[in-house]
């Protein structure tokens, strides 16, 4: 694993900072993520400096990396919530704040200070909040450029910067500087973005400085520990681990105080079982010889099952990897990104991979579509053709992932989807369900739920499921 997993203390609130920071380092975690506020490390209490350093002191002895968060409620206004902003009128007091927070991450050796925009005044219009913003960001900037600690800018639900694509802009527009980042909320990616989570890193790249683990519903801000939401968790830190991601990712559930030690403790189980188990070094020597000789993934790909494994990556709801994949499929995935950085040729090589591969070679190229098959759309979508012909369950169910949401035509995707019905295929396998079903398809699922009907058979449950959820 390249990053550091570590919670957040906002999550603890009602301990004591270094009882926090113990049992969070006693669990497992390698990092955390330090809010500033009155109970914790106050930035305006009268011994901050001698504070700071005995908190570094500590950090130094338990192993934990830190991050710096600005996001304390009511440390700056005791009676209005996270004001003032940096869209405030009176944003200089927290252009000063944050500078305070540079001082203490300079002094912690932390990673990054994040921070976030703030929600628009009423009255306040877009270009006049977004000027604010400028002007704000600019301050801190400047300020902050003699402690040499990089700021992360987190978007966040209803505020003016919201969006990854509002991040990336305002960091385009200063010119795109090296000590301004990206904090990521994985969560808000399920709540506000378009594209997930996974997608919403590889967009950000090389920009992400600080990443917050939690899990939401579309919609919904409100974090969530990890299955209780729509996050897809694996392919989260998957796509961290793709990246290169070497910071910090901490768990963020500012509202679960109440219960910190055993939130805390199911968080890191699931995170330690949702990462990707391929790092295997046969892995690494194979994406290193498939860089340098394109022509050698031909014998590395079938090897990847009896090296690596086949265990199913989540396999207490999904023993047969059928919805997310097994190791296996993972690791096939990694000499694929890696094959199509180098290939003259990527789409004759994955139909050539697929053609003369077993049921598991092919399963792992349909998987790997979603991370390759961009650059080779045409032969992706007839390989997932010939894979939605047969009548393999596990090949079905990858078939039908994220790059047959996006490539796949209509009525090839509406048949897809009718097939997982008859072969008692989990709908979850089906990737851009909620955005692609349209009418023609639930006609086709009600035709289909009254033929069984009519034959005195059971409906399946997901089919009636799905016309519930349509109507």
């Amino acid at each position: 694993m390249t990053f550091h997993l570590g919670y957040g203390t906002n999550g603890f609130a009602d301990h004591r900072l270094d009882d926090a920071l113990a049992v969070i380092a006693d669990l497992g975690y390698t990092g955390v993520a330090l809010t500033l506020d009155h109970a914790h490390l106050d930035p305006f209490a009268a011994d901050v400096v001698r504070r700071t350093g005995r908190i570094a002191a500590r950090l130094g002895e338990l192993g934990l990396v830190a991050v710096v968060e600005t996001g304390a409620r009511y440390l700056l206004d005791p009676r209005r919530k996270h004001h003032p902003t940096l869209v405030s009128e009176d944003q200089e007091v927290r252009v000063d704040f944050l500078l305070r927070a540079v001082r203490i991450a300079a002094d912690l050796g932390a990673d990054c200070v994040s921070f976030w925009s703030g929600v628009a005044p009423p009255g306040v219009g877009p270009d006049e909040a977004w000027r604010r913003l400028r002007a704000g960001v600019e301050a801190v900037l400047d300020g902050a450029a003699v402690d040499g600690v990089p700021l992360a800018l987190e978007p966040e639900p209803g505020m003016v910067v919201e969006h990854v694509e509002q991040a990336l802009r305002l960091h385009a527009e200063f010119g795109s500087p090296e000590p301004l980042g990206i904090t990521l909320d994985v969560g808000h990616c399920v709540a506000v973005e378009p594209e997930d989570a996974a997608a919403c890193i590889r967009r950000v790249g090389g920009l992400l400085l600080n990443v917050q683990l939690d899990d939401m519903r579309p919609g919904v801000h409100e974090h969530l520990e990890f299955g209780e939401g729509a996050l897809d968790l694996p392919a989260t830190l998957a796509a961290l681990e793709e990246i290169g991601y070497t910071g910090l990712a901490a768990v963020e559930l500012p509202r679960h105080s109440h219960a910190a030690p055993e939130v805390a403790r199911r968080a890191i189980e699931a995170l330690r079982a949702a990462l990707p188990p391929v790092d295997h070094p046969w892995l690494v020597e194979a994406e290193r010889s498939v860089r340098t000789d394109p022509a050698s993934i031909r014998t590395l790909f079938p090897a990847v099952g009896r090296t690596v494994g086949r265990t199913p990556l989540r396999a207490p709801t999904d023993p047969l990897g059928v919805v997310h994949g097994t190791v296996d499929d993972l690791a096939r995935t990694r000499l694929l990104v890696a094959l199509a950085k180098v290939s003259q040729d990527l789409g004759a090589e994955l139909v050539s991979l697929y053609r003369y591969g077993d049921d598991a070679e092919r399963r792992g190229v349909l998987r790997a579509l979603a991370d390759v098959g961009d650059k080779a759309p045409a032969q992706g979508v007839e390989l997932v053709k010939d894979a939605l012909r047969t009548n393999d369950t596990r090949l079905v169910a990858a078939a039908l992932g994220p790059f047959a949401a996006d490539h796949l035509d209509q009525h090839t995707w509406r048949h897809g989807v009718l097939k997982c019905l008859f072969l008692g295929i989990p709908l979850a396998a089906v990737a851009g369900l909620d955005r692609r079903a349209d009418a023609e398809l639930l006609r086709m699922v009600g035709a289909y739920a009254d033929e069984r009907r009519a034959a005195g058979r059971d409906v399946p449950a997901e089919a009636a499921e799905l016309l519930r959820s349509q109507t």
